[in-house]
């Protein structure tokens, strides 16, 4: 597919996207208290994962919790193991979009197998909008980390950069040259 094929089939997505976020929005209020979601991702070394979120992608920390054996095994997440979450926004307020970072100091995990995003099932990437691609990517470079195919990409003005974390997970960044 040639940029211009790339850059209309874009365009519609977005304009289909558009219309269909003003049609939920001309529907009511939602039942949703936030607009937002927080992801959680388990992460083999919490602070390493920290790292990168902060330096290579932009996030910053904000406070985060721990979760007693008891209380996650009673939620049904865990098998009775204790584990602590970092938590890592784009922005301040109660509307901001968290990822997670959880560590379990009793357990070792397994690591995904994901070579490409179709190779496993599940959640498989996170795209964050930013203001500047010039500014991620001096970001990315100086914590060293690697982008992946071609990238930046150019999707008609707006590039998009590729990269993963230190577990694997993939991130787009997405935005304008500037």
């Amino acid at each position: 597919m040639n940029r211009h094929h790339l850059a209309v089939v874009v365009g519609l997505a977005v304009g289909a996207i558009a219309t269909h976020l003003s049609a939920v929005a001309a529907e009511g209020p939602s039942e949703f208290r936030k607009g937002t979601i927080d992801v959680g991702i388990y992460a083999k070394d919490a602070d390493r994962t920290a790292r990168f979120l902060t330096n290579a992608i932009g996030f910053h920390e904000v406070p985060g919790f721990s979760v007693p054996a008891a209380m996650g095994n009673k939620i049904g997440l865990v098998d009775n193991q204790p584990f602590k979450v970092r938590t890592f926004t784009l922005e301040d307020g109660d509307s901001a979009t968290r990822i997670k970072v959880l560590s379990f100091p009793q357990v070792e995990g397994k690591p995904a197998e994901q070579a490409y995003v179709h190779t496993m099932y599940g959640i498989r990437y996170f795209t964050l909008y930013v203001k500047s691609i010039d500014r991620a990517l001096e970001r990315l470079k100086a914590a060293n980390v690697t982008l992946l195919g071609e990238t930046p990409v150019d999707l008609g003005g707006t590039l998009l950069v590729a990269v993963r974390d230190p577990d694997g997970n993939f991130y787009e960044l997405v935005g304008p040259r500037k």
